[in-house]
């Protein structure tokens, strides 16, 4: 399958298809951070390149509830602005023009302003001693199945060390274990 991984510049999930032997791409305004097919620029551009699976990781900074207290402290309309183009951007990955999709973000504004997503999971669910809740919104793929249950349940949250830091910005990578069972599962998904 010819995969995208929209807003990804740490090549996890890109290579898990990869590895797996898809044609797998990630995509992000920052450069990638190991070897591997990525293309550093906006991913609006090739929504429309012929792709057949799609696994988006939208910025949350915006549409998480992580950000409720700050909309609700700001006096100016600079973050509910940035809120509305957060959604907008969200959307245009449920609308891409690709069979299977996957838009995953934490718990936030898209459950009203789009629809309550498919599936919620958790590194715990594979692999990983953390707990994060992590949406899925799906287009023609099933829901992932839990592929390694661990006993660890620390919490992850938004600013925890364990987080990407790159610059001044931090970005949330995902984990390993997430990112086999997606390519594991959705990788040899036909649709039927």
């Amino acid at each position: 399958m010819k995969v995208l991984v929209a807003c990804e510049f740490s090549g996890i999930v890109r290579d898990a298809f990869a590895a797996r032997g898809h044609d797998a791409w990630s995509c992000d305004l920052l450069p990638t951070e190991g070897p591997g097919n990525h293309i550093q620029g906006d991913v609006l551009e090739i929504l429309n390149d012929g792709w057949d699976l799609m696994i988006a990781h939208p910025p949350c900074k915006y549409i998480c509830n992580g950000g409720n207290n700050w909309l609700n402290r700001r006096p100016d309309l600079a973050w509910r602005e940035n809120r509305e183009l957060g959604a907008e951007f969200f959307m245009k990955f449920i609308n891409a023009p690709i069979p299977k999709i996957a838009v995953e973000n934490p718990i936030g504004c898209m459950s009203s302003k789009y629809r309550k997503p498919d599936q919620i999971i958790h590194p715990w669910m594979f692999g990983h001693e953390y707990r994060k809740d992590t949406c899925l919104w799906l287009k023609g793929l099933p829901k992932l199945i839990p592929a390694e249950i661990t006993a660890g349940r620390k919490k992850l949250d938004f600013w925890s060390t364990e987080r990407h830091k790159n610059g001044k910005d931090r970005k949330a990578i995902t984990f390993p274990g997430i990112a086999k069972a997606m390519a594991e599962q959705w990788g040899e998904h036909n649709g039927h």
